[in-house]
């Protein structure tokens, strides 16, 4: 059983902000001047921006309604890496107080850059977002998300402490000592990746003998696609509420949508700040709430990098406010640009995870390697069974995950289970998918 939030949802609705539970009148009002505003600053101060814009034969007057930002260019990961490292600031060198860059392990690094204002709105939105979370300034938050270049570690470091709760900047790794904290500092909340998180629960376990006592009772993950049979797990082992926080280092950081605890139903995006699309990842066309596509934010407060329409490839749809008044997004099914096409079949390592976590003798550690078999792609899982599994059921674990992933997915695989502890783990991000065509 989970530990009780009764005070925690209590204050936690006291805290709301106006804005959350404005009309969607005004919060369209709101959105319209400010996406004004947006467009034209990026225009005035952006030669990239000025140079798209021109091309597409449109400009900023052209924004009359929010419908209107349709007639507008998307941005991409390209975009960005075309013009390393500080091509797309909008604001003068002098004005940008920190820069954040994704870790470039598929191409050149993605460089931010924010002003004072945006670090302070950042912070703001995090702390937010703590709040739908149910957690107040009584609360001690071990930030478990790697610091520096990374946005993690610091946007959440900053959200804490604005929200005036006690922060403990463990950052990632160090497996050993993130269990001793837990131990002896007693957080009651642990901002980490999902996958990540499993690896501190079994150190837990091999310490304690169970994970499910220790002071957390709330995870705030995020940084990578969960499902919900992941999210049962973490719940069911460390006794706590698991809720999901979106972000990414091009449009903010962590901040930019978080689940709320009342209803758990999917992040909340904080539409006072980021207008979220989706579209047709095929055509580029937006289709209207509710269908699946990819998400497309433009922010509309940030100064040091605006970023307009900027293609996130999350594959995932919008769904109508419950608890705040701004939009929902569902879970992330997977990722354009990490969708694999096995004989035809379109597979995401989300859906290999869902039937993975449906035998209750294996755990959510696992690695998916494309492979080659004849002329035909193929897929390899390989996946670990609990420690107290007889070992002689094996084959036969490996068998029915088979047998699932051929009826639910459509496709047959090779499965190997091995021993708990047999595959690599992770310290923030995890590798699940690695293609080995080319290398066999």
């Amino acid at each position: 059983m989970r530990k009780n939030h009764c005070r925690s949802k209590i204050m936690n609705t006291m805290q709301l902000e106006k804005i959350e539970t404005a009309s969607i009148d005004e919060l369209r009002s709101l959105q319209l001047e400010r996406l004004k505003k947006t467009l034209h600053h990026a225009y005035q101060n952006s030669p990239v921006y000025r140079k798209k814009f021109d091309e597409h034969g449109v400009h900023p007057d052209d924004l009359k309604s929010l419908e209107d930002l349709q007639k507008f260019p998307f941005t991409t990961k390209q975009d960005l890496r075309d013009n390393y490292p500080f091509g797309l600031f909008s604001v003068p060198q002098e004005k940008i107080v920190r820069v954040h860059a994704s870790s470039g392990t598929t191409g050149q690094p993605t460089v931010v850059g924010y002003t004072q204002n945006d670090i302070n709105i950042w912070a703001d939105v995090v702390a937010r977002s703590l709040r739908a979370a149910g957690l107040t300034a009584q609360d001690t938050v071990q930030v478990s998300y790697g610091y520096g270049l990374f946005t993690g570690g610091l946007g959440a470091h900053y959200g804490v402490e604005r929200l005036g709760a006690t922060v403990i900047p463990m950052s990632g790794g160090q497996t050993e000592k993130q269990a001793q904290l837990i131990c002896d500092f007693k957080p009651t909340a642990l901002m980490v990746t999902p996958s990540y998180c499993l690896n501190i629960i079994e150190c837990l376990e091999k310490k304690l003998g169970t994970a499910r006592n220790t002071s957390v009772k709330t995870g705030i993950f995020g940084a990578e696609p969960w499902t919900i049979e992941m999210r049962q797990e973490i719940e069911q082992r460390l006794g706590i509420d698991a809720l999901d926080i979106y972000g990414l280092s091009e449009v903010m950081g962590p901040g930019v949508a978080m689940e709320c605890l009342e209803s758990k139903d999917g992040p909340t995006i904080w539409e006072d700040h980021f207008y979220p699309e989706i579209i047709n990842p095929d055509t580029g066309e937006v289709v209207t709430d509710g269908e699946l596509g990819e998400l497309v934010f433009t922010t509309i407060t940030k100064e040091g990098m605006p970023v307009i329409r900027y293609r996130t490839r999350d594959l995932t749809r919008l769904l109508p406010g419950t608890v705040r008044t701004m939009r929902r997004m569902d879970k992330i099914v997977g990722r354009s640009d990490d969708m694999m096409i096995i004989r035809g079949v379109n597979v995401f390592p989300s859906q290999i995870e869902e039937q993975i976590l449906r035998i209750p003798e294996l755990i959510p550690n696992y690695q998916i390697h494309i492979c080659k078999q004849g002329h035909l792609d193929t897929l390899h899982i390989r996946t670990e069974m609990r420690k107290d599994t007889p070992l002689n059921i094996s084959y036969q674990l490996a068998n029915q995950l088979k047998a699932q992933i051929k009826t639910i997915v459509g496709i047959s695989v090779s499965v190997e289970v091995l021993n708990e502890g047999s595959l690599p783990r992770s310290e923030g991000k995890a590798q699940r998918v690695f293609d080995i065509r080319k290398s066999a």
